[in-house]
């Protein structure tokens, strides 16, 4: 394929993304009141239960920041499993990067150094997007920025390694309980549907 092509076809795919996108948006925006109170409960109850659960145990295992764990986790839980799965393949796959990155950052800056910050930035955006994982940019960025913004003690090697320690838990417990829940969520859901569906023969 030449350069062309190539960027043809690449502009075309962003299209069809945000065409999906949209319609996605507003599918959920017709959606029925009760529905949309249905779905809001069983996000909350995800949510709440994933958080809590990561935070318990990153709190028992003393990882010291035990807070990452539960702000993984709800920020992998989404309203469908399979886009919790893909969160949590990106909040992993950023997390990686940008670990790599606010490494290297300090390596040559050093921690609150904003030379180091604006190298590393761009370093795992434009990594992520090499390896086909455009969505996990944001995450990595967000990983370098806590680590060579936030004031740490220790190792730095050991901050990196106990930050990704919390986001697999967080998301761990987010997949388990999203994965968990929507089993649940699913049978409620298909039992409302067999009774609309029943609804008019047993009516008179």
């Amino acid at each position: 394929m030449n350069p062309a092509d190539a960027r043809t076809d690449t502009a075309t795919h962003a299209s069809r993304l945000h065409r999906a996108q949209a319609m996605l948006d507003r599918m959920f925006r017709a959606m029925p009141l009760g529905g949309r109170v249905r779905t809001g409960i069983f996000m909350a109850l995800k949510t709440v239960v994933a958080a809590s659960v990561a935070y318990l145990i990153g709190h028992a295992l003393h990882t010291g920041q035990a807070y990452w764990a539960a702000i993984s986790a709800v920020a992998v839980v989404q309203p469908h499993f399979g886009d919790t799965r893909g969160a949590g393949r990106d909040r992993i796959v950023g997390t990686a990067f940008g670990g790599v990155a606010g490494l290297f950052g300090l390596w040559i800056g050093g921690a609150g150094n904003l030379v180091s910050f604006c190298v590393a930035l761009p370093v795992v955006t434009v990594a992520c997007w090499i390896f086909n994982a455009g969505a996990a940019a944001r995450v990595g960025g967000i990983t370098a920025a806590i680590l060579l913004l936030v004031p740490n003690t220790g190792p730095l090697w050991e901050t990196a390694l106990y930050r990704l320690g919390e986001v697999l838990l967080g998301t761990a417990c987010a997949l388990a309980i999203g994965w968990l829940v929507s089993r649940i969520e699913e049978r409620v859901e298909g039992t409302i549907r067999k009774e609309d569906e029943d609804a008019p023969t047993a009516a008179p």
